[in-house]
């Protein structure tokens, strides 16, 4: 796939996460505002890393020539891609759990 591809693919994720987690009921408070924001903004930055980790998988161990004519370990690489990949996973799971509205009486 071209460069130009994974642009596109990028855009239409953040574009979905901006339309899911823009609509907030009008009565809402500050507080509640503020945590669909930073929720939203989790997802954004769990989607920009898990893009570049399949990115750089791709670009980094799939080609021929590598990046620019650079050829890195593989096990660089690989290091970069898990890293990318956790902080992805991490930033989800916690985006995800802002986005959910609070409970007022929790039984534990």
């Amino acid at each position: 796939m071209e460069l130009t591809d994974w642009i596109v693919i990028l855009a239409i994720v953040l574009m979905a996460i901006a339309f899911f987690c823009s609509r907030t009921p009008a009565g809402w408070s500050l507080e509640n505002r503020a945590r669909r924001f930073t929720g939203a903004r989790l997802l954004v930055q769990a989607a920009l890393a898990l893009w570049g980790a399949v990115l750089m998988l791709v670009r980094g161990l799939f080609v021929l020539d590598g990046l620019l004519g650079m050829r890195l370990a593989p096990h660089t690489i690989l290091l970069g891609v898990a890293v990318l990949t956790v902080c992805g996973f991490y930033w989800s799971i916690r985006g995800s759990k802002l986005l959910k509205p609070r409970r007022l009486f929790t039984a534990y």
